[in-house]
């Protein structure tokens, strides 16, 4: 059920859970989740991370974290859910993704009585929230408040550790056909900028900016990091090596972080920026 929005975590009535979601709606429920539907991957790790795991009944494409999520039934894609199969799963709680589902299937759940809390982190905070309010809906406030503790407190000391590091200009490579990188407004930018890097297409308007390698040519980052379209994948980064003249080559900052730890906002997102960190610190140390 759906409540009045505005009231924040811990806001609830007195007969049921409440937590307000990323569109700045309240979400109640009359009795702690016990069947959840996670329809990102992100969504999914969020909801292991509340310590509501063994609560998760339905993932969708690419849940593979942790490792037990892969044996939960997948009911299709982020981006085209199955709903015959979700809504036989008889759900108590939905998770979606703001940007990510089909605003039309995530309405039809809606008018079927499902409780929808749309989630998407944008910054540091956004996370620990997220799964401080997903272990609230689901009665896991211990285990999702340590979780919650640790990832902010881990960010901080990061965030302290850097903040008087020399500056590093960085591109970001989010994806490869078409070529497209991060704001400064998106996570991945505000990771960058707490490692100490300046972001090269900070300032423009959109979150995931589509570009060409002039623009990258003409920015001439000092350091050039990749996700890749999987764990072991380097052939972004080798794309880069046929322009010998960019500084990132020439001093060959051409990195990659696993596109799992940086590339979604859940807690592991701790270790993706640890070694976003260390890899600008390799590129200072080539100077």
């Amino acid at each position: 059920m759906l409540g009045l929005p505005g009231l924040g975590v811990g806001e609830a009535r007195a007969d049921a859970l409440c937590a307000t979601d990323d569109r700045d709606r309240e979400v109640c429920l009359d009795a702690p989740a016990t069947r959840i539907a996670a329809l990102s991957p992100g969504a999914t790790e969020l909801a292991y991370a509340a310590g509501a795991g063994d609560k998760v009944v339905a993932v969708v494409a690419y849940s593979d974290y942790p490792p037990e999520a892969k044996a939960v039934t997948s009911v299709g894609s982020h981006t085209r859910m199955d709903l015959e199969a979700l809504v036989a799963l008889q759900p108590d709680l939905v998770i979606g993704w703001v940007t990510g589902n089909p605003p039309e299937q995530l309405e039809t759940l809606e008018d079927l009585g499902m409780a929808v809390f749309y989630i998407e982190p944008r910054d540091v905070e956004g996370v620990s929230s997220a799964v401080e309010r997903l272990a609230l809906l689901a009665d896991t406030r211990e285990e999702g408040g340590r979780v919650a503790a640790e990832f902010r407190d881990g960010m901080a000391e990061l965030a302290e550790r850097y903040a008087d590091a020399e500056p590093v200009t960085v591109f970001y490579q989010v994806w490869g056909e078409p070529l497209m990188t991060v704001n400064d407004e998106h996570l991945i930018g505000k990771v960058l900028t707490l490692c100490g890097g300046v972001n090269v297409f900070g300032e423009l308007s959109r979150l995931v900016p589509r570009i060409d390698d002039e623009a990258v040519l003409a920015a001439d980052p000092e350091a050039i990091v990749a996700g890749g379209m999987g764990e072991e994948n380097r052939d972004w980064l080798t794309h880069w090596e046929q322009y010998p003249s960019l500084t990132a080559v020439e001093r060959d900052n051409l990195y990659f972080v696993p596109p799992s730890l940086i590339q979604r906002p859940t807690p592991r997102l701790l270790e993706g920026s640890r070694l976003f960190c260390e890899k600008l610190d390799h590129a200072r140390a080539r100077r």
